[in-house]
C-alpha cells in the first residue's frame, strides 16, 4: 500500500517537472513551485518510515514472546523445584518427585525451546519481508528515477 502511494508520489512530482516551464537560456533548469515540491517530498518520507516501524515492533514482538517463554520456563521450574522438597522426606517419594522434577523441567525448557524457535521464525520472515519491501520500493524510486532522467535527456534533444 505505501509503495504504491510512494510511487503516486513520484509520479506527481515527474509530471510537475515535465510541465514546469524551463528557464530562459537554461535548457536543464526549470521552474517549479517550491511548496508543493516539498510537500510531496514530505509524503514520500511520511510513507517511507512505515516499514521501518514495522520491523521494530516485529523486533518489540519477538522480545516479548522470548520474556514470555523465559517467565514460563521460570514459574515451571518453581513448581518443580517446590514439588521436589515437599517430597523430599521419603526415599521412594523422592525418587519420584526428582523423576517428576527432571519430566517438568525438560518439559518447561522443551517448550521454552519451542517459543523462542516460533518467534525467531516469525521475526526472520517478518524481517525478510520487510526488506523485501523496502527493496521494492528502492527499486521503483530508481527506476523512476532513471525514467525521469531519462524523459529531462529527451526534452533536452527536442529542444
Amino acid at each position: 500500500m505505501a509503495a504504491q502511494q510512494i510511487d503516486e508520489l513520484i509520479n506527481t512530482l515527474y509530471e510537475m517537472v515535465e510541465d514546469a516551464f524551463t528557464m530562459p537560456l537554461g535548457n536543464d533548469r526549470c521552474i517549479l513551485e517550491r511548496d508543493k515540491v516539498l510537500d510531496l517530498l514530505d509524503e514520500i518520507r511520511a510513507n517511507l518510515p512505515s516499514d521501518l516501524k514495522m520491523a521494530r515492533e516485529i523486533v518489540e514482538k519477538r522480545n516479548d514472546i522470548i520474556a514470555a517463554g523465559k517467565k514460563e520456563y521460570d514459574n515451571l521450574k518453581k513448581q518443580a523445584d517446590d514439588y521436589a522438597k515437599q517430597k523430599v522426606n521419603d526415599h521412594e517419594i523422592t525418587q519420584d518427585a526428582r523423576a517428576k522434577a527432571a519430566e517438568i523441567i525438560a518439559a518447561a525448557e522443551n517448550r521454552s525451546k519451542e517459543i523462542m524457535r516460533a518467534a525467531s521464525d516469525y521475526c526472520e520472515d517478518a524481517m525478510r519481508r520487510t526488506e523485501e519491501a523496502l527493496d521494492q520500493s528502492l527499486n521503483e524510486l530508481k527506476t523512476s528515477r532513471s525514467q525521469f532522467k531519462q524523459a529531462i535527456r529527451e526534452q533536452q534533444k527536442n529542444a
